[in-house]
């Protein structure tokens, strides 16, 4: 035992810095020195290393609940802007059909429909990251060590945002700007 102290309580403890070579034998010495020191009183010992991650299992708990509440988000977001941009589209099939007759490109048509959705991701942003900030700061709050928060973070959550965003809606658009557009002005 190299490092020790004592705390004086109805239920002294001890702690005690004990190298990890033999820890039984050091138990077991410990454990006489107790009964000599206070016979009296039980011999109950516990790692510092297992009350730390006991404590911090419940953050892992909860670190990967957010995890899959995540990804069950994206996935539900991205379900509902890919509908949403499906009925956009539908309901533009016939500008779509006009667009390409007079001469607009495919990448004038995935732009045209995408720039609204996209814009809508960005308002979000807009709002969510003061808000995810504000939250995750009280969470770090309460923990001695912890990190600062880098603007990286959300620059690089912003970035994922819009990539789903537009391959999700951009999807749709390509697929609507390589429709024949004489299949979408039939019906005039």
């Amino acid at each position: 035992a190299s490092d020790m102290s004592v705390t004086d309580a109805p239920n002294p403890k001890i702690s005690v810095k004990i190298s990890g070579k033999n820890i039984p034998a050091a138990i077991s010495q410990l454990r006489e020195a107790w009964q000599k020191t206070a016979p009296g009183q039980a011999f109950n010992y516990a790692f510092l290393d297992d009350n730390i991650d006991r404590q911090y299992r419940a953050e892992g708990r909860i670190s990967e609940l957010i995890k899959l509440s995540t990804w069950l988000a994206i996935f539900i977001a991205s379900l509902g802007l890919f509908g949403i941009a499906t009925l956009t589209i539908a309901q533009r099939t016939k500008e779509i059909g006009v667009r390409k007759v007079l001469g607009a490109s495919m990448s004038g048509i995935v732009g045209l429909l995408s720039k609204d959705f996209l814009m809508l991701v960005l308002v979000a942003l807009v709002i969510a990251s003061p808000v995810a900030y504000f939250f995750m700061e009280n969470w770090l709050a309460d923990f001695a060590y912890r990190i600062d928060i880098s603007w990286w973070v959300f620059l690089l959550a912003g970035a994922i945002a819009v990539a789903v965003a537009f391959f999700t809606v951009g999807f749709q658009s390509v697929r609507a700007a390589l429709i024949n557009p004489v299949e979408s002005l039939r019906s005039e």
